[in-house]
């Protein structure tokens, strides 16, 4: 489905913030994986009531991969303040998300699913991990996703990159090796763990 045009430059804008985040704020740290960029990946607009529209979709950065929703026009998504959570429809699923808000961008609420993004080989494993996430969500009968800050077990591997069969020619992101065992409950994958 694509996007209107309103819905594309409020994507636009996303990625133009965090990209700005993560040039000064986040500069010098070393949780920035050198390896990943600010990208938006299957972001889709859902009528949420009569006059409200929201975009949901997944955002990675080098420092998080997130379920975001945003809000289609700035003024509209203030219902929680920043730091508040609420459980919300996403796709297929029920999830909880923590509101927050950047001055340029206004009002947006995020539920994690990757933090930091050590564990990934590179940006096309990123990706299409976001891909299988979005995937998984519209599938119902999973349980409820609860935001998460927390880093990855050290002891679980790195995410590769995942292989893609084509069928009917269209890309299907399908996992070569399992996710990390932190979100496997939400993929429904079972991920091995290495012996320290």
């Amino acid at each position: 489905m694509r996007l209107s045009p309103a819905a594309q430059a409020r994507v636009h804008l996303l990625t133009q913030v965090f990209e700005h985040i993560a040039l000064t704020r986040f500069q010098g740290l070393g949780l920035l994986h050198p390896g990943l960029r600010v990208q938006a990946v299957g972001f889709a607009e859902v009528q949420e009531g009569p006059q409200q529209v929201c975009l949901q979709g997944v955002l990675i950065t080098p420092w998080f991969m997130s379920l975001l929703r945003l809000p289609l026009e700035a003024r509209q998504g203030a219902g929680l303040r920043p730091g508040e959570s609420a459980t919300r429809s996403f796709a297929a699923q029920r999830c909880d998300f923590i509101a927050a808000h950047e001055p340029l961008l206004g009002h947006f609420e995020s539920c994690s699913l990757f933090s930091p993004m050590a564990d990934f080989a590179d940006q096309t494993a990123a990706v299409l991990t976001a891909h299988e996430v979005l995937r998984q969500m519209a599938v119902s009968g999973a349980a409820p996703l609860a935001p998460t800050a927390v880093a990855p077990s050290r002891a679980q591997p790195a995410v590769p990159a995942p292989a893609v069969t084509l069928s009917t020619g269209t890309p299907s992101p399908q996992l070569s090796e399992p996710m990390p065992a932190r979100r496997g409950f939400l993929l429904g994958l079972r991920a091995k763990r290495v012996t320290p």
